[in-house]
């Protein structure tokens, strides 16, 4: 982690002038009563995901009888989804009890870097999924042969190392930018569209690559806010 951000402070020399201070999220409600049943309710949401995919993942492992590819790749599904909502829900919980919404410029930049992330890995493995149950359906006498568990992993492998590799350059690029403009974040969490909206520098770089991002990959949620 401590790499990552040594490698985005190079890449933006002195010109951090704003990136050293905090950003505030403005969150789902600003109603006071809200908060409370917000938080519970969150809470629970997150805990279900939590112990339901953990329960997913335990069972695959514990049960000889499901290893096979598509089981395998619900592992990682079940473990891209505790990542995913780990990343986001528990900084919104603490807003939520604390009251405090403020989140620093590096921990927004690594929210969203790690959102992106497990999204297109997640997109990935979906479409690794998808091609398995082809293979099953429409090729079953050479299916085995098609799909073998070192196929699958390595299919899965593949999905979490693409994940991890493409949305770096939208960190890059985003630690680059100023925030002159504004230090609200119109959003619950930190996510690319919200961050360019208070930037005041020209992100045209930022939104050429997250075209080239979704018309190669499929993996950018973020521009369903565009």
């Amino acid at each position: 982690m401590q790499k990552f951000r040594d490698h985005l402070l190079y890449q933006n020399g002195s010109s951090l002038s704003f990136n050293g201070t905090d950003f505030i999220i403005e969150g789902l409600s600003d109603a006071p009563e809200l908060q409370y049943p917000g938080f519970i309710i969150f809470l629970f949401i997150y805990l279900v995901i939590i112990l339901g995919n953990a329960s997913i993942f335990g069972v695959i492992c514990l049960n000889s009888h499901l290893h096979t590819p598509m089981y395998i790749f619900l592992m990682n599904l079940s473990i891209i989804d505790i990542a995913y909502t780990s990343n986001i829900l528990p900084k919104l919980l603490s807003m939520l009890i604390t009251k405090v919404n403020t989140i620093s410029f590096w921990g927004c930049i690594y929210q969203m870097y790690f959102f992106l992330a497990m999204a297109c890995a997640e997109v990935l493995l979906l479409a690794a999924m998808a091609y398995d149950r082809y293979l099953a359906i429409c090729h079953p006498l050479h299916y085995v042969a098609l799909m073998s568990l070192r196929q699958s992993a390595g299919l899965a492998m593949s999905a979490w190392i693409i994940g991890f590799l493409d949305p770096s350059g939208h960190a890059v690029l985003m630690s680059r930018l100023s925030f002159c403009a504004s230090h609200v974040i119109d959003h619950f969490f930190c996510d690319i569209i919200p961050l360019l909206k208070i930037s005041c520098s020209d992100t045209s770089e930022v939104e050429l690559i997250s075209a080239k991002r979704i018309a190669l990959t499929q993996c950018d949620p973020s521009l369903s806010w565009m």
